[in-house]
C-alpha cells in the first residue's frame, strides 16, 4: 500500500492501525499554545489502553518553532502514512489548525470545545482529527475540561449517530464526504512535491514526528522531508 495515502481511520475503535494492539493517539502543539502541551498529554493519557505520540512542540524554548501551517502538514502526514490513528492540534482559538488540516486529503476535523462537543463529533461525524482553542476561553479548570473532552470522545464506538434514528443518513453522510474529499485534493505525494521547501525543513528537524513515520515505514513520506 502506498505510504502517502490509504492508511486513513476514523475514530472510536478498540484497536490501531497496521496490527497495533492499541489507538495511537498524536498530540501536536505549535507555539501558541505549546504551554498547554503537558495537560493534554495528561488528559490523553486518561483514555484506557492508547499509545501517545507527543510530536509538536512541548514548551516555547523549542526551536524550530511550529505554527499551525507546519502542524497541519504533520497531521496530514501522520494519517495518510498510518503513523497514527487520530490526531489532536489546536492553537489560540483552534480555529487556525482546523484550517490548517482540513487542507489536506482525508483529515476530518472538528473544532471541540467542550465534551458534548466531543461526544457530538465522535458519534455524528466520526472523525480522525480534532483542534482545540488552548488560549481563548481556556480559563479555570481548563485541564478538568481537557480531562473530560476525551473522556468523551473515546468514550463510545465512533459513528452510532445521533439521535439513533439519524445514524443511517449520517453514516451515508461520511462516506459521501470522504468522497469528496479524495475528488477535491491532490493526493499527499503531490501535495509535498509541490510544498514551500522551507516548511517542509522546519516539519524535518522534528524527532519525534520523524521516528513516528520511520515506524509506520513511510519512506515515501521520509523523503521528501529529508
Amino acid at each position: 500500500m502506498n505510504a502517502l495515502h490509504g492508511h486513513v481511520r476514523g475514530i472510536g475503535r478498540n484497536t490501531g492501525a497496521k496490527g497495533r494492539n492499541a489507538m495511537k493517539i498524536a498530540i501536536i502543539n505549535e507555539v501558541s499554545a505549546c504551554p498547554k502541551n503537558q495537560a493534554i498529554v495528561n488528559a490523553a493519557k486518561t483514555v484506557k489502553g492508547a499509545e501517545i505520540l507527543n510530536a509538536g512542540m512541548k514548551n516555547p524554548e523549542d526551536q524550530p518553532q511550529l505554527t499551525y501551517i507546519h502542524t497541519g502538514y504533520m497531521a496530514a502526514m501522520l494519517l495518510n502514512s498510518g503513523a497514527c490513528d487520530f490526531v489532536v492540534g489546536g492553537c489560540g482559538t483552534g480555529q487556525g489548525f482546523l484550517n490548517s488540516a482540513m487542507q489536506f486529503p482525508g483529515v476530518f476535523c472538528g473544532l471541540i470545545i467542550d465534551p458534548l462537543d466531543a461526544w457530538l463529533f465522535s458519534q455524528i461525524n466520526g472523525g480522525n482529527c480534532v483542534s482545540l482553542p488552548l488560549n481563548k476561553g481556556y480559563g479555570w479548570a481548563g485541564d478538568l475540561n481537557l480531562k473530560y473532552v476525551f473522556e468523551k470522545l473515546f468514550s463510545d464506538p465512533a459513528g452510532r449517530g445521533y439521535p439513533p434514528e439519524r445514524a443511517d443518513s449520517q453514516a451515508a453522510s461520511r462516506e459521501a464526504l470522504k468522497k469528496v474529499s479524495r475528488l477535491t485534493h491532490k493526493d499527499m505525494a503531490q501535495i509535498l512535491r509541490e510544498s514551500d521547501p522551507g516548511v517542509l525543513k522546519t516539519i524535518a528537524q522534528q524527532g519525534e514526528f520523524l521516528q513516528a513515520l520511520e515506524q509506520a515505514g513511510a519512506k515515501a513520506i521520509l523523503e521528501r522531508l529529508t
